[in-house]
């Protein structure tokens, strides 16, 4: 029997107040499911940078989750702060931490929503900090309707890995962000874009296997979401 591969997801860190009084660690459960689903054994990674070699040895890839904070623009060089920003710096530097060593060791890397942008700053990318005040006709990238229902259309570049992961040329997927990677890291190219040109995806040609959504795969809206999470867990194995 095949054993089947440890997938590490990072947490949220949430303050004081609703689960518990004290400062609490959070992810939702349709992240940990749906990779249950496609054959890993996820578990959660939480925000300890000085452990992150440990954590490295026990996992077979790393996931790099979204959340409702940003990237602190000075890690990409910004000279300012909008002022929607909000960061989670003990959150962003475990993540660092993470992405850094698994890249290092090569291990299969897949980013989502937020984690698509650490992973682009890390690989010295630069981010959009609020997409309707930069980009001209914008789509609701922070969509109106429920997260788990597809919010627009990707279109997903010939060649790209991505594209052979999926085996389609477009997606329909969700939408819950206010900022988007401006310029992709060094390693790393675009491999799909939003109808109004915001990046959408990118992915590593120098790495076994790199890859960052900006949508959230986990809700398995499109078929290919299942297929890009069955990747990764392929990857690792």
């Amino acid at each position: 029997m095949t054993k089947r591969p440890i997938i590490g997801l990072t947490l949220d860190a949430e303050a004081p107040g609703g689960y518990s009084k004290f400062p609490w660690h959070a992810i939702r459960q349709n992240y940990m499911d749906a990779l249950a689903d496609a054959g890993g054994v996820p578990v959660a990674l939480p925000h300890r940078a000085e452990l992150a070699g440990d954590y490295l040895d026990t996992i077979g890839a790393l996931v790099v989750t979204g959340g409702a904070f940003d990237v602190d623009p000075a890690l990409y060089g910004a000279s300012g702060r909008h002022e929607s920003v909000a960061l989670k710096p003990g959150r962003t530097a475990a993540e660092i931490a993470l992405l850094r060593g698994a890249l290092a060791r090569d291990m299969p890397v897949l980013g989502i929503c937020g984690g698509e942008q650490l992973l682009a700053v890390a690989l010295g990318g630069t981010l959009i900090q609020h997409i309707p005040d930069e980009v001209a006709g914008a789509l609701a990238h922070e969509q109106p309707n429920p997260r788990d229902e597809a919010g627009h259309e990707i279109a997903i570049v010939a060649g790209s890995r991505l594209a052979g992961i999926v085996g389609v040329a477009t997606m329909r997927v969700n939408s819950s962000h206010h900022q988007a990677v401006r310029e992709a890291g060094a390693a790393l190219v675009v491999n799909a874009r939003a109808p109004d040109g915001v990046i959408e995806g990118v992915e590593s040609q120098a790495h076994r296997f790199c890859l960052g959504v900006q949508w959230h795969p986990e809700f398995l809206i499109d078929p290919g979401d299942g297929r890009i999470l069955a990747a990764l867990v392929g990857a690792a194995s």
